[in-house]
């Protein structure tokens, strides 16, 4: 579990999850756990280019999906030009706590 935990963070009002991004993936949707320099990122593929903002707006859209959350719960915190992310999600903590958990 406390691996599993890694790559996310509760916060009082959401999580924030670490992320690594594969755009213009031939295999979209959660792909695992990937290892950084800073820890463990959660691995995302999306079909969309990182250009204009596409690939972003498709990693809003993943989590949202993936976590059961509005669109408009999930942001892109830090590294809005970078294939590694933070990204925080508003909603109840524990809920997103167990979502995330079991990914």
């Amino acid at each position: 579990m406390a691996v599993a935990e890694a790559f996310w963070r509760a916060t009082p009002d959401g999580v924030t999850v670490m992320i690594k991004v594969q755009p213009k993936s031939r295999r979209p949707g959660v792909q695992g756990i990937a290892p950084s320099a800073d820890g463990p990122r959660l691995r995302l593929g999306v079909t969309e280019a990182a250009e204009g903002g596409r690939a972003n707006e498709a990693v809003r859209e993943l989590m949202a999906r993936t976590l059961g959350v509005p669109k408009s719960a999930v942001t892109i915190a830090a590294g809005e030009s970078s294939r590694e992310k933070l990204a925080r999600v508003s909603g109840e903590t524990m809920s997103l706590g167990d979502r995330l958990a079991a990914l």
